[in-house]
């Protein structure tokens, strides 16, 4: 696989870095603005967590492909580290919700699964691409974009949640 193949997706990973670099800054702002609310609940702290975490991981991700001569096996190496990373991460705070007092919504286990097969197929993608093959940067590609499907939909129910313990605190001084 030669540097011209690595080069034509340039446009695709500077445009994914600043999509996940503007939505991390306006999510940790509304974190912010939340931040009680999100403090007092394990899901929502770890929804929050995982918002951030994923879109920060797709930033780093696409930000050290865009690098300037890199062979296709560093760009492998980069995309496949970041996951695992971001997959560990994920896996602990998971496990903090599961241990928390009450319920785990049925919603963020499976938002969970779902976030991380997205990252397991990337990281197939990321071994195919180390392989020689530029089928694993689609593979790769696909599942990046997959997965913002599990970090807006998760950054929805956050605000959501947030919403919904700031309106039942405003009721109970209200009585």
């Amino acid at each position: 696989m030669d540097q011209v193949i690595l080069e034509s997706w340039h446009d695709f990973f500077l445009g994914v870095s600043g999509g996940a670099a503007a939505l991390t800054g306006l999510g940790f702002v509304a974190m912010s603005i939340h931040l009680k609310a999100i403090l007092d609940r394990p899901v929502l702290m770890n929804r929050a967590k995982g918002v951030l975490t994923n879109l920060t991981a797709v930033f780093v991700r696409c930000s050290l492909a865009l690098m300037g001569g890199q062979s296709y096996q560093a760009v492998a190496i980069e995309l496949f580290l970041i996951c695992a990373i971001a997959v560990t991460l994920g896996a602990v705070n998971f496990l903090r919700v599961i241990k928390a007092p009450g319920p785990v919504p049925r919603s963020s286990l499976y938002r969970f699964l779902g976030g991380l097969l997205c990252f397991l197929v990337e990281m197939a993608g990321a071994a195919v691409l180390f392989n020689g093959s530029p089928w694993g940067l689609y593979l790769a590609a696909s599942a990046m974009v997959a997965s913002f499907y599990f970090i807006v939909s998760g950054a929805w129910l956050l605000l959501i949640g947030v919403t919904h313990d700031e309106e039942t605190r405003r009721q109970g001084r209200r009585r």
